[in-house]
């Protein structure tokens, strides 16, 4: 069923949960796109396709808060609120404990694989993966902050908050792994660790500028209850 979080004529916030694709699904499998454009078809027997703008992304295996456009115009002036930067995508992880200073910046050179379908982490921009059609990827540079939030002594892992400045694609995945801290379950990128479902990262606070009303929103949802396995004080 879907978690809807917010909803007006303009925008459409969700709680994705894990092991679902925001879209481009494989045949036959489901989307969240899909799933929210039946929930509007439904509610407010809407005949035709119905129209959501896709404005950022969740890895299938992340939870959390993702918003949809309900018009064109709301999908542009949010995409422009993404250029800015001025939309904060707050996350949780949770990591191998000790790793990790308690605050840091993390930056890299990352670039895609298409061989191994991975994004990696590369010494330097003069390193490049074959892409599509043989054309060469060239490494972008990918930057976030994070902070070590609590810990777990017992299960030996850390409850890292992290806040992305650049926006590449499995950016806290491939980083994490690359400092040595893979994310709980997320074995595309070396973790050795099993994870109930999905992976353990979750966008949990969304704060922007409403497209219209110009006002400010702040949504926040805890992750999926079965990260209280991790006995975390926050």
């Amino acid at each position: 069923m879907l978690d809807v979080v917010f909803e007006d004529n303009h925008l459409l916030v969700l709680n994705k949960p894990p092991l679902l694709a925001t879209m481009g699904a494989a045949a036959g499998q489901p989307s969240l796109l899909e799933e929210a454009r039946e929930y509007i078809r439904q509610k407010y027997n809407k005949p035709g396709k119905v129209y959501l703008g896709v404005v950022s992304r969740l890895d299938a295996h992340v939870s959390g808060l993702i918003m949809f456009a309900r018009t064109s115009k709301c999908a542009s002036r949010i995409s422009e609120q993404l250029r800015k930067r001025t939309v904060v995508k707050t996350y949780r992880a949770i990591v191998p404990a000790g790793v990790l200073r308690q605050t840091g910046v993390l930056e890299n050179w990352v670039v895609k694989d298409d061989a191994s379908r991975r994004v990696r982490c590369v010494p330097s921009q003069n390193v490049t993966f074959p892409g599509e059609h043989g054309k060469p990827e060239q490494p972008k540079q990918a930057r976030l902050r994070y902070s070590v939030i609590a810990t777990d002594p017992e299960r030996d892992v850390d409850l890292v908050e992290i806040q992305l400045e650049t926006g590449r694609k499995h950016q806290i995945r491939v980083q994490l792994s690359y400092a040595g801290a893979p994310i709980l379950g997320d074995v595309k990128y070396d973790s050795q660790s099993r994870f109930p479902s999905g992976i353990a990262l979750h966008c949990f606070r969304l704060q922007l500028e409403h497209p219209t009303l110009k006002t400010p929103l702040e949504f926040r949802i805890p992750p999926p209850k079965f990260w209280k396995n991790a006995n975390f004080d926050v």
